[in-house]
């Protein structure tokens, strides 16, 4: 029988509890020193005049395509934080819930998670009414939805040794399989622990939190999932299918995964450089270059200023009336 008591994580080992904020202090910056020395050091390969030209030979059809992908992804976004609806049963209607996600992720994309993802997302529920504590569950279920997904599909392609580990990184092969392995237990174990914790309740600093039920714990991957498949896919046709799919959809995840690492607004010049490292042997730079800012300018800056036009609506709305709606 499950008890009505709910763990402390004061219960927690304290060694291990002091432990981790100094090794997170001391290894997320030497990694994100190590991937930035690789970024720069392929900086001055670049062909952008190649890439102009690149850029000139996309057709309408493909370009409008690939903004139709773009779009589906930011709208599929928006129903990670309805999840998170869900799972507080929070009183904000599902249309303006939507909307602070969709405005935060083209902010996030754009300037860096902690002012789209945290501060201009905590601050829009603040003003629609929500207490702090359910703002803090939701922004965590759609943190968590995005990064299940990711680690499903990512772990898979890297296991299943979809690319190779650039040389300049000095990592096997091997390596990189075994982490896309743990990547996917990881997620497994969510799952698992989504239902072998149900109903059970953790105290952090005060507040009472809960898992997620198993069912909408395979509703995140889901979603989540669907999400990053439209933005490989969007990648994919922009490289004119010069790499497989799969291929297409590992490189844009790695590239991700170091943009979150290294704390640049909107990942400027990362994903560009990811790219010339992993596909540099396999496309035409011109064209690769081309692909990547094609990218940037439908997956990033057009969708910035619908992200603009929603959060002044948001911020007039204020606390009105529709913060009650069902």
């Amino acid at each position: 029988m499950v008890s009505d008591a709910a763990p402390s994580l004061d219960t927690l080992p304290a060694a291990a509890s002091r432990l981790w904020p100094r090794l997170r202090r001391w290894l997320v910056p030497l990694f994100g020193v190590l991937v930035l020395g690789l970024l720069i050091s392929h900086a001055h390969k670049v062909d952008w005049a190649g890439a102009w030209h690149a850029l000139k030979q996309y057709s309408p059809w493909l370009l409008l395509a690939v903004l139709g992908l773009a779009t589906a992804s930011h709208v599929l976004y928006g129903c990670f934080d309805l999840i998170g609806r869900h799972h507080t049963r929070h009183h904000l209607s599902r249309w303006r819930t939507w909307a602070i996600a969709v405005a935060s992720y083209a902010f996030n994309l754009n300037l860096g998670s902690l002012v789209g993802g945290m501060a201009l997302r905590a601050r829009l529920y603040a003003r629609a009414g929500l207490d702090e504590a359910t703002i803090a569950q939701v922004v965590g279920i759609s943190l968590a939805t995005n990064w299940l997904g990711y680690g499903l599909l990512a772990g898979s392609l890297f296991a299943a040794g979809v690319i190779e580990p650039p040389a300049q990184a000095h990592m096997a092969s091997g390596t990189l399989r075994a982490l896309g392995g743990v990547m996917v237990l990881l997620v497994i174990a969510y799952v698992v622990a989504c239902a072998l914790t149900k109903g059970r309740e953790w105290k952090v600093r005060g507040k009472r939190l809960h898992l997620p039920s198993p069912r909408i714990a395979l509703v995140q991957l889901a979603v989540s999932a669907t999400n990053w498949a439209l933005m490989g896919a969007a990648m994919y046709l922009l490289l004119n299918r010069q790499v497989p799919y799969g291929t297409a959809l590992s490189v844009l995840m790695a590239a991700s995964v170091i943009g979150v690492v290294i704390p640049i607004p909107g990942g400027l010049g990362v994903l560009e450089a990811v790219y010339l490292v992993l596909l540099g042997g396999s496309v035409r730079q011109g064209a690769l270059m081309g692909a990547v800012l094609a990218y940037r300018a439908l997956y990033y800056l057009l969708p910035l200023a619908g992200g603009i036009c929603l959060y002044v609506l948001l911020e007039r709305l204020g606390r009105s009336a529709d913060g009650a709606a069902k």
